[in-house]
């Protein structure tokens, strides 16, 4: 991998210097920003994408899809940290050097990477972060991916990573997504459905309100109990006669 990147002619060097390139006509502050977006911006913003989707599922739906949507959230920051985990043997096994050790010219935004190139943790945190919230919820889901494609641009854009390290890094976290999620969900739900049965911790699954709405549901249909309300106790009164 790392001999495809010395040769000018080759694709990924190409595009990375039309990206790159971009930075010589741009001015200034938005190079600024995208420094911060392409090193914390986007990063932040997955984390307030996980926190607006689990407060909206929380509250819409039934209990059983709040279960499934919490249970697919938690797995989103779960894969990212496996995928990041897998890709410290794959960047030592490729040692890929940085393309501004190879290719002279190119404006390197952010300094003091000396770490190997591919695969780009950037890219695999935020594909991992986009598909697992698409996992939960489907509209949420194409926001966050839509967001880890910036952040792919923002990294060949600062000079920090070729084409390839994003595009490796973007399979690196869709793959670890897709592949452990029937394991993850299995293991998730059951954790989620019992904390949605507990009367306080409960309020992170459905909120106040969606929990009273499951209770009158019940009062009208006798005999059924949905998800996430909790066994009545006994009346100390009636024990003691």
């Amino acid at each position: 991998m790392a001999g495809l990147a010395i040769d000018g002619s080759n694709p990924d060097v190409s595009l990375l210097y039309d990206i790159n390139g971009l930075t010589k006509s741009s001015p200034g502050w938005f190079d600024r920003g995208m420094e911060f977006v392409g090193e914390y911006g986007i990063m932040l913003a997955l984390v307030l994408v996980v926190l607006w989707c689990w407060w909206s599922v929380r509250r819409r739906g039934s209990a059983e899809d709040s279960v499934a949507a919490v249970a697919g959230l938690l797995w989103a920051p779960l894969a990212a940290g496996v995928a990041l985990l897998i890709n410290i043997p794959i960047r030592e096994f490729v040692g890929r050097e940085r393309p501004f050790v190879d290719h002279r010219g190119l404006d390197v935004l952010v300094a003091g990477k000396t770490d190997f190139s591919f695969v780009s943790d950037h890219a695999t945190m935020a594909m991992a972060l986009g598909a697992g919230i698409f996992v939960a919820h489907r509209g949420f889901g194409l926001a966050a991916i839509g967001l880890a494609l910036i952040e792919g641009f923002s990294r060949v854009y600062l000079g920090v990573h070729y084409p390839t390290d994003v595009i490796g890094g973007f399979a690196l976290g869709t793959a670890v997504v897709l592949l452990l999620a029937p394991l993850a969900m299995a293991l998730l739900t059951p954790l989620v459905s019992a904390v949605c049965r507990s009367r306080r911790a409960g309020l992170l699954v459905r909120s106040r309100a969606a929990r009273e709405a499951d209770r009158a549901d019940a009062a009208e249909a006798p005999g059924t109990r949905p998800l996430g309300i909790p066994e009545p106790r006994p009346d100390d009164n009636n024990l003691a006669a």
